[in-house]
């Protein structure tokens, strides 16, 4: 249902009407668009609701400036459609005919409508009330009129005796072409054929040649039914009454519109019927109720997953207080109370249940839902996200986190210090967006986590968050069991400004078992040490380039060429110097890298300061 703000307080009274155009017919046209108008939002909010009075008022006032201007407005009134002067100015789409009011006239038998100048809007909210069905008011009072035996359209306008409203009926047609209950033959007569403005004039000629009737007494007879005085009300239930031909497409047509009844959704039907009552239930204690009712039906869409459908409850419950500015501060409550329990834990739990449980389940609509939660949703929506076994559905939770937890975080930190690697990796997902160097210190707790690619994800989020600082920590990383940790580790001392002594990388370098690390990983830690340690790794560098040794030889010496490559890279005086003296007492291959490296350098030098080469 449409909120009150949606409407955009109707179409203009004096629209510019194009060259070629009938003004009339114009103007016709857009006062029926107004009744179209008026009429939806009586049916949608209730014949009382500010909403459903401003376009009643808006139509009355706009169909008062045509008749002031051409003093009656009469439609020739088919299944479907209204006729003005030969031209159908209303015809609805097919699948909306149980909603067209050109249909609901026909079926009870009115073949010509009037209005007359003079008509007061009392008279008009009596039409527009009986043409509908809804509860009828005495006019300037709240008490309901007595129940009529018959409550179809004119018998209630002639109970009224409206006198600006007159009707051409079905049955008058009938009694007037002397064919007693032969339709076909009444229409074979064209009857319904003429125009509009001779319809009236066409009844009461038949009227004065009916044997032995007197025009005058035949056409006052006509104006007493059409006007509802109550000499003719008793004609209507003799049993010459005018039946229907329907033709098959017809019979088509209605068979459709059954089916398409019976088909209609039934969580739908029970909505629309919630919508109508909550648009215009005037007791406050049935009011209380409904919003209990809310509640339970919030309950329901979440069990089954229907997030589409829940988005729609949500934002017309949202709209509450325009389309129903009466409600009382109690009811206002108990509809912010609908809102802040939606992130109750068996809500959330069901949520999770439905998408496990449901292997293709649709996900529109969820988002929504979720960003409709405050930050006391936190805690429920990162165990909802740890539950959730779809990466798909994981991804929507994490966007809502994204929004929500911006200042309630504390549920995301301590959940880095979960088991579950998804979960925690998730969670390092989430604070990689938030991009905050507050979560630097959490993140590096996660270095400790018994699962490796959580390890990973938290040393390459660490380097973003703390991309400088002391490295003792990324230095202990040495230590673990996976290769890609340790690698990783290295790249970001590497890649950074850190600093870590060379104390801190001898337990590491200087042990037996780190000649068996890859080539990849062994160049990897010298790098993380130029950057490091820089000089105070000389040392032990140039001890490898003169070293002999009878074991680990092979070993040995690619330590000692790596070690060469990478004082070229660090090209410093003491760099420079050690490479010399490897140059002189190396073997063969180790003063063959050192010359390399020498010339690697030497080229360094040259650019990282040419003022002195210029020189």
């Amino acid at each position: 249902m449409d909120s009150a703000k949606s409407f955009d307080g109707g179409a203009p009274l004096a629209p510019l009407i194009p060259a070629g155009v009938d003004p009339e017919v114009s103007s016709v046209k857009q006062l029926l668009k107004l009744l179209d108008k008026a009429a939806k939002s009586a049916r949608t909010y209730g014949t009382n609701n500010p909403v459903a009075q401003r376009f009643f008022q808006q139509f009355y006032d706009a169909l008062t400036q045509h008749l002031e201007q051409y003093t009656r407005l009469a439609f020739l009134v088919q299944r479907n459609q209204l006729c003005f002067r030969d031209e159908v100015v209303y015809e609805p789409e097919r699948e909306v005919t149980g909603d067209s009011f050109a249909f609901k006239m026909y079926s009870d038998g009115i073949r010509e409508l009037t209005f007359h100048q003079g008509l007061i809007q009392a008279d008009l909210s009596f039409f527009l009330e009986a043409l509908w069905g809804t509860p009828l008011t005495e006019a300037g009072t709240e008490e309901p009129l007595p129940e009529e035996d018959d409550d179809d359209i004119v018998t209630r306008l002639w109970a009224r005796n409206l006198s600006a409203i007159t009707l051409v009926t079905a049955e008058e047609l009938a009694r007037s072409s002397g064919f007693g209950n032969d339709e076909l033959e009444l229409q074979t007569q064209g009857y319904m054929n003429g125009s509009v403005a001779s319809l009236r004039e066409i009844l009461d000629r038949e009227q004065a040649k009916m044997p032995g009737g007197k025009e005058s007494n035949s056409s006052a007879e006509g104006d007493s039914r059409a006007t509802g005085a109550g000499t003719a009300r008793p004609q209507r239930f003799q049993a010459n009454v005018v039946g229907y031909e329907v033709s098959q497409p017809e019979i088509d047509a209605l068979t459709h519109e059954i089916k398409m009844e019976t088909a209609r959704d039934a969580t739908l039907y029970i909505l629309d019927i919630l919508t109508a009552v909550l648009a215009s239930e005037q007791s406050a204690p049935v009011l209380t109720k409904l919003f209990e009712v809310w509640d339970g039906v919030l309950d329901a869409l979440l069990r089954n997953g229907q997030w589409t459908v829940l988005e729609t409850v949500l934002a017309l419950l949202q709209d509450t207080e325009a389309v129903r500015p009466d409600l009382s501060d109690s009811h206002k409550q108990q509809v912010a109370g609908l809102f802040e329990g939606l992130a109750r834990p068996e809500r959330l739990k069901a949520i999770g249940t439905y998408l496990n449980r449901t292997p293709h389940a649709k996900a529109e609509g969820l988002l929504t839902l979720l960003l409709m939660m405050n930050k006391n949703a936190v805690p429920g929506l990162c165990s909802l996200l740890a539950s959730l076994e779809g990466s798909m559905h994981q991804a929507i939770v994490m966007e809502a986190l994204q929004t929500i937890a911006t200042d309630n975080a504390d549920p995301i930190v301590r959940g880095l210090t979960d088991k579950r690697p998804v979960y925690v990796r998730n969670l390092l997902t989430l604070i990689t967006r938030w991009h905050d160097p507050r979560f630097a210190e959490p993140v590096e707790k996660t270095l400790r986590h018994p699962e490796a690619t959580v390890r990973r994800d938290a040393l390459r989020l660490l380097a973003t968050l703390r991309p400088s600082g002391n490295g003792a920590k990324l230095v202990a990383l040495l230590g673990d069991d996976d290769e890609t940790v340790r690698l990783t580790a290295m790249k970001v001392l590497a890649n950074g400004h850190f600093t870590a002594a060379f104390p801190l990388w001898s337990p590491f370098v200087t042990v037996d078992e780190f000649h068996e690390r890859s080539s990849a990983e062994k160049r990897a830690i010298y790098l993380a040490m130029k950057q490091t340690a820089a000089d105070e790794a000389i040392p032990y560098w140039q001890g490898l380039l003169t070293e002999w040794s009878w074991t680990h030889r092979k070993k040995k010496e690619e330590l000692a060429l790596l070690a060469a490559e990478t004082l070229g890279k660090l090209a410093t005086p003491a760099a420079i110097a050690a490479l010399e003296v490897g140059q002189k007492k190396g073997g063969t291959a180790i003063r063959q890298a050192c010359t390399i490296a020498l010339s690697v350098a030497g080229r360094q030098q040259r650019q990282n300061n040419p003022a002195a080469v210029n020189s």
